[in-house]
């Protein structure tokens, strides 16, 4: 392989909705570079990208791939995205090493539900986009339709730059508004017969020529100037133009192709070379406050974008270099585990094809292997003090717990999940001592159906999917009194403590306590030492040593603490935490001989116990701030499901063209929201979810958890 300098190459993410092509434009590109001398297909399985089983047997992408063609002296790294929200991990990786996306549209379809998330991913990223309407050749196309679509999500910054001449079952000719020429195509696709445009199309054609130049215009105050005085642009301006306007996303060329026949791709691959920006050409990155210029002459410097695991491989990392070159067995410090790394072997790669070469420059992309502790998000570079911001990746939207179905297997299955996040970051694992579970947190329920694909045919480990437990918290709303004495003989030294003590609830800015009146008796209170604890599942416990007269000594208040802990994690309602309590102990017996600190321990634990029981105790749940992106013919459907999920709706707002509901959400309530989401709206809405705070459960609810606490004691 030709080595190639950083303006030479070009990096495109390319999105869509699943189904829309992008696997098929990708295996296009490739031959049309001779990268491959044969096209597969999807439903061949033989794709150069979606190479992985699960991808070909649900005939969909799951991760994103990285493939490369060659084409007029020109590198063109190609990261085929996944099109389903479910793995919009995918997208979000491939977009800070990315510099366009194509955004490829099925022209039966028009814009649907990946293009539209992953329209909204690109504008955060402020990354251009260059629209291919595919599936030309087919018979329920729908070229008026579709452009009407893309107009009325993406706003009139997309801009035709070619048209079908015959769009459906007959379709060979496309004609190409920026060169102003007819390409025709032979049945089977390949090179094009390349003629002026017939008279019967020139109007059109003009028509939409005039507004492709009006737009390019707009990129530059020069052109502008040159545009009102000549009402035109020479075509050295014209191409000036088009490429400013990608740039700063004033201008979204709307291109056609089959990728099925070929057709079209040629061009495509033309115009990628002659306007879509370099790596140079793009803003400039900044890592550790100073900006990392895409420049050959640079520090070595790259960003692990992905790692992936693979059969007879092991772990491979793909990474972006950042700047200066990298060659083969070049050492670098990876600067987040400040471990040594030396690249012993460097490839390009087209899928799970990989090609060794001795170098890379600044922008290319590519693979290595065998690092020590190397992975995504990781910055590897000669300089210490250059580390790139890691990728954030969206928070996760479904929960599920998960076992194995042999205990003996609970090692084999932490290490498979860890994998399983480290190929796919929008994978959340948590091993909570609370729930007595392991928390998987996905983007979905057919995520969460993948991952135990690859658990019972890659891992080969038997697993369940288990309703996930709701970290309830429970605290108390009014003060009360409990006394405890813990009295035990059996021959021998005995076990002897009786701890008195009131609770109340901590709100912050309280003062120390003086006085209680509890069922008309007065309590004085004297604090002669505070311990306040930042409890590790939120909220406080304030401890408050109130004795006088050295009725409980000095060196067994650590116990009736260590008692009063052991409560506050399982707590007496249903064995969730308790947060937000006063505890003052304020008297209590000793024996000379039997008092010792486990006595005192349990005296602490069963006097907190039957206190907080008698202070009104309250459950509290966790409390999510839910965004909701709908069409609007369906925000009454999405608004009533809300509300039976006792849901308090915030705001709405419209936003590209959907409505948006903003909403406090019990987590109780979300168990399986996004599938039904995607019932209601057929997949067009999507949604966030962040904690926010705990609610008190209303009574109704906690009742019913209060008797499942209980039936669960029993059962136990």
């Amino acid at each position: 392989m030709k080595s190639y300098t950083t303006n030479q190459i070009k990096n495109l993410v390319i999105v869509g909705n699943s189904g829309s092509g992008k696997t098929t434009l990708t295996e296009a590109m490739l031959l049309e570079g001779g990268v491959i001398e044969r096209r597969g297909d999807v439903e061949s399985k033989n794709t150069v990208s979606d190479f992985k089983e699960i991808e070909q047997n649900n005939t969909c992408s799951v991760f994103s791939s990285l493939l490369y063609t060659e084409y007029n002296d020109y590198k063109i790294n190609l990261l085929d995205a996944p099109g389903l929200d479910d793995f919009i991990g995918g997208v979000v990786s491939s977009l800070p090493v990315s510099d366009t996306a194509l955004m490829v549209i099925n022209a039966q379809n028009g814009v649907e539900v990946g293009a539209e998330v992953h329209g909204r991913y690109l504008a955060k990223a402020s990354k251009p986009i260059i629209f291919v309407v595919n599936h030309l050749d087919h018979e329920k196309v729908n070229w008026e339709k579709t452009i009407e679509s893309i107009k009325e999500r993406f706003g009139n910054h997309a801009v035709v730059a070619q048209y079908p001449v015959n769009a459906g079952s007959t379709f060979d000719s496309i004609i190409d508004v920026i060169s102003m020429k007819m390409y025709t195509y032979p049945g089977g696709g390949g090179k094009p017969q390349i003629v002026e445009i017939p008279a019967d199309q020139k109007d059109q054609a003009e028509e939409y020529h005039a507004q492709l130049i009006e737009r390019a215009a707009e990129s530059d105050e020069s052109l502008m100037e040159q545009f009102f005085a000549n009402d035109t642009l020479t075509p050295e301006e014209f191409q000036k133009g088009i490429k400013g306007g990608l740039v700063q996303r004033g201008l979204y060329p709307i291109f056609c192709v089959s990728a099925k026949k070929n057709m079209g791709i040629d061009r495509l691959l033309e115009f990628i070379t002659q306007v879509v920006p370099s790596p140079d050409e793009t803003p400039v990155p900044k890592a550790g406050g100073k900006e990392i210029k895409c420049d050959k002459a640079g520090t070595p410097t790259l960003f692990i974008f992905k790692t992936s695991m693979e059969t007879h491989i092991g772990e491979i990392n793909y990474f972006k270099v950042m700047s200066g070159q990298i060659t083969e067995g070049i050492d670098l410090v990876n600067n987040t585990t400040k471990n040594r790394e030396r690249l012993a072997q460097i490839f390009v790669v087209a899928g799970k094809n990989r090609t060794k070469v001795p170098l890379m420059v600044a922008g290319d992309l590519g693979a290595t292997v065998k690092l020590k502790g190397t992975k995504i998000n990781h910055t590897l570079s000669t300089d210490t003090s250059i580390k790139f911001d890691a990728i954030v990746f969206p928070e996760p939207r479904y929960r599920t717990a998960i076992k194995p179905l042999s205990e003996g297997d609970e090692e084999k299955l932490g290490e498979a999940l860890q994998r399983m996040n480290y190929e796919d970051p929008t994978i959340r694992i948590e091993y909570s001592k609370e729930l007595r579970q392991i928390i998987l947190s996905g983007q979905g329920e057919y995520h969460m159906n993948i991952l135990k694909w690859h658990m019972d045919n890659i891992f080969k480990i038997g697993v369940e999917f288990l309703p996930p437990r709701i970290p309830y918290r429970e605290t108390i709303t009014k003060i009360a009194q409990a006394d405890y004495r813990h009295k035990k003989q059996s021959g021998g030294a005995g076990q002897f403590g009786e701890v008195h003590m009131i609770v109340e609830p901590y709100r912050e800015g309280d003062t120390k306590p003086t006085m209680y009146k509890i069922d008309g008796k007065e309590y004085k209170i004297s604090v002669r030492d505070e311990e306040e604890i930042s409890l590790a599942w939120g909220g406080k416990l304030i401890y408050y040593n109130c004795i006088v007269g050295g009725s409980i000594d000095a060196r067994f208040m650590p116990a009736i603490l260590k008692g009063i802990m052991e409560k506050m994690e399982e707590g007496p309602l249903t064995g969730s935490y308790a947060r937000d309590i006063r505890v003052c102990v304020y008297d209590g017996k000793m024996h000379p001989v039997d008092s010792n600190e486990i006595s005192f321990r349990l005296a602490g634990r069963n006097a907190f116990s039957q206190a907080f029981k008698k202070a009104m105790p309250k459950i509290l749940e966790p409390v999510y701030m839910v965004e909701v992106l709908v069409p609007s013919d369906r925000l009454g459907d999405v608004m009533s499901d809300l509300q039976g999920r006792r849901a308090i709706v915030q705001g709405m707002e419209s936003e590209m063209g959907f409505q948006k509901i903003t909403a406090k959400v019990p987590l109780a309530e979300m168990g399986k929201y996004s599938t039904a989401l995607s019932s209601l709206t057929g997949g067009r809405a999507i949604y966030s979810m962040k904690f926010l705070e705990y609610e008190q459960v209303p009574g109704n609810i906690q009742e019913e958890l209060l008797k499942a606490y209980e039936a669960e004691q029993e059962e136990e």
